[in-house]
């Protein structure tokens, strides 16, 4: 065991020193997708035509079957990209799949817009299925009648303004929206909003209209994106990229949350990384990447970093982000995230300032069973209640929560493992172990028995399952569609392993030194 922890320790050493290139981000279907669409040329991008059909499920549809909400952009994209690829093999049955996979499909957005509604629904959808049905008409395919209002309403704004500054939010989903490259520039990474399918959109857009000056650095980002996923197919690419704030900053909040930030064997690879990160935080707060808009959660992730290293940075820039008692993520956002809040209530606690309103909002989230289950950028209930659990316990070292702690054991899965789905996942169940380290501090001697029980079982299925130097690629976070940002989620498989590895040595000795 002890060998195993210090080949843990290794590896994410090795990943934590990795994190100076951009970030790295698994392959996504609606962006490579859109990006063949825009691209044109079928026969210079055949490995990645396969790849996409490649990734069609059986029922037809594109995505993962137990999360029906998000599997809408990339079924209508990958159908939109492989209906003008005839010679590519399998393009034509793939396009039949899929048109009556959707066909089938219930429309989640045929009433009302769910909560927790991929990035952009209500500019990309719409845009979608028009596209589509202008394709093949007469296919009874979703309609998505409650996102055109939002939409309609984002374009009268959209239309008031002629050119979007560069990093603005929007701009990531420019390829819902655009019709003129005069409308966006490229930013200093050649991206449109950070976003494949917006670059590669605007390229196609500026390409058409003779606006080239820029299509050089365009291409070069699409490039440089694509080697991000690791698939090692040109025109494969990810999701969202860079993300060289938001990938640092979980990264150094997981290992917090396991009890490895002040780990000797990790000190000077998270020092360096704290310190590039102080010098990057201004006073409107930080972005997802360097390039983009700051937003209240990586904003608050950094102040939680800095404060957790002995800094002082100034809460103050989370105010900027602040509507009443709450915390939006970005100004205009359509409802609040739970985790954006619940990462604003640990910055503010961290930092010794009242936070009240956030407090109140991240306990009145919880579903009946006392857990958090209503999030925005991640598909499962075990992200925010890890985070929620370590927010709500930060001060309080004789905090509890009986109900939260019932319900989450009562979620181990027979194999030992814990996930929202049909499966068990490694990063969810690293998340259900940072939930229970926080509430093992202060549990009475029969809580904590239980909870050694539970992370004994935990162990045993991630060592069944765990590989050296594996970066999996389970698409869990909420983009455009589901993705994976394969750093940070690795970092959190392995700081639970090195978690459940530890409890079970303490448990041990703490056994022993109880013995008569």
């Amino acid at each position: 065991m002890n060998a195993l922890s210090e080949q843990v320790l290794s590896e994410l050493r090795h990943l934590l020193s990795e994190m100076s290139d951009g970030g790295a981000v698994g392959p996504s279907v609606y962006d490579t997708a859109r990006a063949l669409h825009f691209h044109g040329n079928v026969t210079g991008r055949q490995d990645a035509y396969a790849w996409l059909i490649a990734q069609q499920q059986a029922d037809g549809g594109w995505g993962n079957a137990d999360f029906p909400l998000f599997r809408h952009a990339p079924t209508w994209a990958a159908l939109l990209a492989l209906q003008r690829a005839d010679p590519i093999p399998g393009a034509a049955d793939a396009v039949q799949a899929a048109t009556r996979f959707l066909e089938r499909q219930p429309d989640p957005y045929a009433d009302a817009v769910p909560e927790d509604a991929p990035i952009g629904a209500e500019l990309i959808l719409p845009q979608l299925c028009g596209e589509a049905s202008s394709l093949l008409g007469g296919v009874a395919f979703p309609r998505h009648q409650a996102l055109l209002p939002l939409r309609q309403a984002c374009l009268v704004k959209l239309g008031a303004v002629a050119t979007l500054p560069s990093g603005h939010p929007l701009l990531h989903s420019w390829e819902g929206w655009g019709t003129s490259p005069t409308t966006a520039f490229p930013d200093a990474d050649g991206s449109i909003g950070i976003s494949p399918a917006a670059t590669a959109a605007w390229r196609a857009q500026a390409v058409r209209q003779g606006s080239t000056p820029q299509v050089g650095r365009a291409d070069a980002y699409l490039q440089t994106a694509s080697r991000a996923t690791r698939s090692g197919i040109e025109g494969v690419v990810p999701n969202v990229w860079p993300i060289n704030v938001f990938e640092p900053c979980w990264s150094l909040y997981t290992l917090h949350l396991a009890g490895l930030f002040a780990h000797p064997a990790l000190a000077e690879m998270v020092r360096v990384m704290v310190a590039q990160l102080e010098a990057r935080l201004g006073v409107r707060g930080l972005g997802p990447a360097l390039q983009f808009a700051a937003d209240a959660d990586d904003t608050a992730v950094a102040l939680c970093v800095l404060r957790l290293a002995g800094r002082d940075p100034a809460v103050d820039t989370l105010r900027h982000f602040e509507i009443g008692e709450l915390f939006v993520t970005f100004p205009g956002e359509r409802n609040a995230s739970v985790s954006t809040n619940i990462h604003a209530l640990h910055a503010l606690r961290l930092s010794g300032k009242p936070a009240a309103g956030a407090s109140a909002y991240v306990e009145a989230n919880r579903n009946p069973h006392g857990l958090w289950d209503n999030e925005k950028w991640h598909v499962s209930w075990l992200y925010p209640t890890a985070h929620a659990v370590a927010a709500l316990a930060q001060g309080n070292p004789h905090w509890r929560d009986e109900r939260a702690l019932a319900a989450l054991l009562q979620a181990q899965r027979d194999d030992g493992g814990w996930g929202a789905g049909r499966a068990s996942t490694f990063e969810e169940t690293a998340y259900a172990l940072f939930a229970l380290h926080v509430m093992d501090g202060s549990e009475e001697p029969i809580g904590r028995r239980r909870i050694a029980q539970a992370v004994a079982r935990a162990l045993e299925w991630m060592l069944a399952r765990y590989t050296a130097h594996a970066l999996r690629q389970v698409p869990l976070w909420i983009g455009k569609e589901l993705y994976c940002p394969t750093r940070v989620v690795r970092v959190a498989e392995l700081a639970g392993l090195w978690l459940a590895l530890g409890w079970g040595q303490r448990v041990l000795a703490e056994g022993a030194g109880a013995a008569p």
